[in-house]
């Protein structure tokens, strides 16, 4: 993360008159493309849908990198959204929303995670917020995620497994029990559960997340990505 970094002091004066600013007075990291494009978050947000569609028809317009591009990108970032997104191979969020490098800040946890992670993430989105000037977040699950089916199995079995999985797995089961007595697909009903709870979380994490969301300057989403068609459902 190549930004300038603002004093204690600034930092939480900038974040008390209006977080969602699109930097800190400390210095502004500049855009990788350096360009205009609104960070407003319905626009925003219509941009990734409409990158969605090219990618689902296979028309993604995405250029190759060039020299130039790398140097541009090594003055700094702005993002014009952030992904919390799931390990998954499956779901690389740049390549799904045709955006380039520079365009998404992205956090990747298996089961698109939120609850339990401590300030790893909810730092993450923090920083994307206070000092980058997101304006947007969107969690994303995905279809088939295989951390979402294991706490399904693992509730419904009572075992336990090995490692740091287990304690992983516990993190996603108060969806499963939200997603109880739905009709439909388990498996999909506890995706969406899921995202939808992770949602709810970061709106309401404070101090930084939740007091932007408060004040009209950040945009919560949730969505879920398609497997076998490449297309994202905007969900919550």
């Amino acid at each position: 993360m190549n930004v300038p970094h603002p004093s204690r002091r600034e930092f939480i004066r900038v974040v008390g008159i209006g977080v969602g600013t699109s930097v800190l007075a400390g210095g502004a990291a500049t855009s990788a493309q350096d360009r205009s494009t609104s960070r407003d978050p319905e626009v925003v947000l219509a941009a990734l849908v409409a990158g969605n569609a090219r990618y689902v028809a296979g028309q993604a317009q995405q250029r190759a990198r060039t020299p130039a591009d790398f140097a541009t990108d090594a003055k700094g970032q702005a993002p014009l959204a952030a992904i919390v997104g799931c390990a998954d191979s499956r779901v690389p969020p740049e390549l799904i929303f045709d955006q380039g490098v520079g365009d998404l800040f992205v956090c990747r946890a298996a089961g698109n995670l939120v609850s339990g992670t401590g300030a790893i993430v909810k730092g993450s989105l923090e920083f994307a917020v206070a000092e980058l000037g997101v304006q947007l977040i969107m969690v994303l699950g995905h279809s088939q995620c295989g951390a979402v089916a294991a706490a399904i199995k693992h509730i419904e079995a009572k075992d336990a497994l090995p490692g740091a999985i287990g304690p992983l797995i516990d993190l996603i089961k108060p969806a499963v029990v939200a997603a109880q007595g739905k009709p439909g697909d388990k498996l999909d009903n506890v995706i969406r559960a899921n995202v939808e709870r992770c949602v709810a979380r970061v709106k309401g994490t404070g101090p930084i997340l939740s007091r932007a969301v408060d004040a009209g300057k950040l945009k919560v989403v949730g969505g879920v990505y398609e497997l076998g068609t490449g297309k994202v459902e905007i969900v919550a």
